[in-house]
């Protein structure tokens, strides 16, 4: 089998999502990711588990910025500032190949009921990570779980506008995901 350059995990999850897109995810098999990505399976094995592993890819990386963010926030900012701070420090990661790959994530979650409770827990480990953060500094229980609730909505309302903005326009995910959060933060100032 043919190598191709560059790094051979980075390669797995654009063939999978590309197959998952094309032939959905349930007919697409570790055999084709591995082939598509010019891998063999045993490759395959050594970067991800299994198949459902490929979208998630990243997830601890990104818990782990958004803790940071919010730890390095000034001490006296509020907790929406805080987890502001951890949306820009995440969405700074996020680069070109992230928002390309976002169509196609977002059709094979769609079409998978897996993918859909395997990007709900994902989610929830967002939460978990901002919650956790808010917490260390100290942000009493619920408004730390309602800020981080909050925060993890506005990083995947982020992420779908700037997949869905003009790629001449878009620029970072960071202000998609920060005007998010203040949206929100006006909206939960009408609910009385």
């Amino acid at each position: 089998m043919a190598r191709w350059e560059g790094d051979a995990r980075e390669r797995l999850v654009t063939a999978a999502i590309d197959l998952f897109a094309d032939q959905g995810y349930d007919a697409t098999t570790v055999a084709q990711i591995a082939e598509r990505a010019g891998v063999t399976k045993s490759t395959f094995f050594r970067h991800f588990p299994d198949k459902r592993g490929l979208l998630v890819a990243g997830q601890d990386v990104l818990s782990r910025l958004l803790a940071e963010g919010v730890a390095e926030a000034p001490a006296a900012a509020r907790p929406l500032d805080a987890v502001a701070a951890g949306l820009e420090r995440a969405c700074g990661a996020m680069g070109p190949t992230s928002r390309e790959r976002g169509p196609g994530i977002r059709t094979a979650i769609a079409a998978s009921e897996e993918l859909r409770a395997r990007d709900a827990l994902k989610t929830v480990g967002l939460g978990v990570a901002l919650t956790d953060a808010l917490l260390a500094r100290g942000v009493p229980p619920v408004t730390a779980q309602l800020a981080g609730e909050l925060g993890t909505l506005a990083f995947k309302q982020g992420y779908a506008r700037w997949v869905e903005a003009d790629p001449g326009t878009a620029g970072g995910m960071a202000p998609h995901a920060v005007a998010a959060l203040e949206e929100l933060r006006a909206a939960t100032a009408t609910l009385g």
